[in-house]
């Protein structure tokens, strides 16, 4: 099967300027990147801005297993489809971080007849959008220590700076680090790239001058006199723009089957908003009429913040929902070990019914019509499948299933045909809450609402954050909850939908440059670790330039 596959990739791949001009764009706007990559000047916004916005999806998933419920393939499978029927669709999806490709997840560019190409490329260095980011962040960290260095003309307090270092990949040796300099020394560690602000910025900017706006306004930590330092006074914003001029504008590529993707900004969705760059949504949005979108992890992370952050930033109005559902992650949320996810078991599949009914639960939340996917996998059982669409028909809810990865568009036909129809309902969406509310109010909101948590515990650290917020004047903005993925609360040992339970918080960060306020719920990490074996173990090359091992 992954010969065939492979086989199919080499035949599918149209010179990239063939793709750019199928999805509308001029020769002027197309900058190739080689034969099958390439990036969309953003004049393009600007000449296709009196065009009528095409129907934006989301697709998004239950509380998943650590290997994915093949979401991204979904995403991928459905704009496939919907091409399938006559529409012309367009996929516009993030950029996988180095940390999972080489840690537990592997390839991120979907999988099987539902991928976007050239899958190498866009997980391993692509455009160098993710290395640009990187030097961005590194250069700002930098300019904080040289004022130090050279006489702290700033008044930085060592102590309080918030601002870390940043590099693309799982390794938690980095986590914490003394940097000493002359007589002062201080602790401080690495984030992973897809966790920096300067991610979340680049992902939320309009145009560059938006973009240096924001990167402007990002606080790296206080001073001696307890006044926010901002990469403004470090004077910054113009050299990170400069390093991200082009990774600001979205990389186009194709899928298998030839429809247009844009594949571009990978924040993750348990320690960042979870969505791709809203100048790539945007343009697509008015190069088709279906965007076909997908948001990290469940509807409790990424829907969630593409909800309350990115429409509400973008002013979105998102046409419908996708749900992803699998046996195996009923399976798990229905108390069956890791390795035994793969045995028939219907009992179980029921048992983790009331995980999936909260995530219903959460879409209808934003009033957004609903189309629930059971993604097949080769081990599911009839048994297993018909205790899922039962159950979908007695809450009077669409439910399809949906086998893209094998069957690639013709494996969603039925899907792209109920999200049509839900496309054409009536949509009344609005965020959860008014970003003007008290900080607390909008926290408390999502916990309940969103996660069904009986309410948020604050540790002394959040609470003295809180108050800083407050006195600043900033806590005016959306909230984006740093959370485990595998839980609707905060302890990822909870599974199905767990009662009772309170949030809790161990601190609260200022993303100004973003226009969001970070809250770190349980024992959430911004530097994963590697597990004990990691997918590297299993990637190669051969002197053919043959790659194996990031399927």
């Amino acid at each position: 099967m992954k010969t065939d596959i492979r086989i199919a990739q080499e035949a599918a791949l149209k010179p990239i300027e063939d793709i750019g001009k199928k999805a509308g764009f001029k020769a002027s706007e197309i900058e190739p990147h080689g034969k099958h990559k390439a990036k969309i000047n953003l004049s393009a916004l600007k000449r296709l801005s009196r065009k009528k916005d095409g129907k934006l999806v989301l697709v998004t998933t239950i509380s998943p297993t650590p290997q994915g419920e093949g979401k991204t393939t979904v995403t991928i499978g459905l704009a496939q489809a919907l091409a399938k029927i006559g529409e012309k669709a367009f996929v516009a999806i993030r950029e996988p971080s180095l940390g999972p490709v080489m840690g537990v997840k592997g390839g991120a560019a979907g999988g099987g007849y539902s991928q976007v190409l050239p899958m190498e490329d866009i997980n391993l260095h692509f455009t160098g959008d993710m290395h640009a980011i990187t030097s961005a962040h590194n250069l700002l960290a930098a300019l904080i220590d040289n004022n130090i260095y050279h006489g702290n003309s700033l008044g930085i307090e060592p102590g309080r700076i918030t601002w870390k270092r940043a590099m693309d990949m799982n390794d938690r040796a980095l986590r914490k680090i003394s940097i000493d300099l002359r007589d002062l020394s201080r602790e401080s560690g690495f984030d992973i790239t897809a966790s920096s602000e300067v991610m979340a910025v680049m992902c939320l900017s309009q145009s560059l001058e938006d973009m240096k706006k924001r990167l402007s306004r990002m606080m790296v930590g206080f001073s001696y006199k307890w006044k926010p330092i901002t990469a403004l006074m470090l004077k910054a914003q113009g050299a990170m723009a400069l390093l991200m001029k082009d990774a600001l504008k979205p990389n186009l590529v194709q899928t298998i089957e030839g429809v247009p993707a844009f594949v571009h900004g990978g924040p993750f969705a348990n320690i960042a908003h979870g969505c791709n760059s809203l100048m790539a949504t945007k343009i697509a949005l008015k190069s088709a009429d279906y965007v076909v979108t997908e948001a990290g992890f469940g509807t409790d992370l990424g829907a969630e913040k593409f909800f309350n952050i990115k429409c509400r930033i973008g002013k979105l109005k998102p046409s419908a929902a996708v749900l992803v559902v699998t046996v195996k992650a009923l399976k798990r949320q229905g108390g069956i070990e890791k390795d035994k996810l793969a045995l028939e078991n219907p009992a179980a599949v029921e048992a983790g019914l009331p995980n999936l009914y909260k995530h219903v639960e959460n879409i209808k939340l934003f009033n957004v019509p609903l189309v629930i996917t059971i993604n097949r996998n080769p081990s599911d059982t009839e048994a297993e499948i018909s205790v899922i669409r039962e159950n979908c028909a007695s809450w009077g809810l669409p439910i399809v299933v949906c086998d893209v990865w094998a069957g690639g568009g013709r494996g969603g036909r039925e899907l792209a045909r109920e999200v049509v129809k839900a496309c054409s309902k009536k949509n009344d969406f609005k965020p959860l809450y008014d970003a003007d509310s008290p900080l607390d109010e909008k926290v408390e909101l999502i916990a309940k609402k969103i996660y069904g948590a009986a309410g948020v515990g604050y540790s002394p650290e959040a609470e003295r954050d809180m108050r800083e917020i407050r006195e600043l004047g900033l806590e005016k903005m959306p909230v984006c909850v740093a959370k485990t993925q595998y839980s609707l609360s905060d302890d990822p040992r909870k599974l199905n939908r767990p009662k009772n339970f309170d949030i809790n918080l161990k601190k609260f960060r200022v993303s100004a440059g973003a226009g969001f306020i970070v809250a770190y719920a349980g024992d959430i990490v911004t530097m994963p670790g590697l597990p004990k074996v990691p997918a590297a173990e299993a990637i190669d090359i051969n002197e053919k330039g043959r790659i194996r091992g990031l399927f």
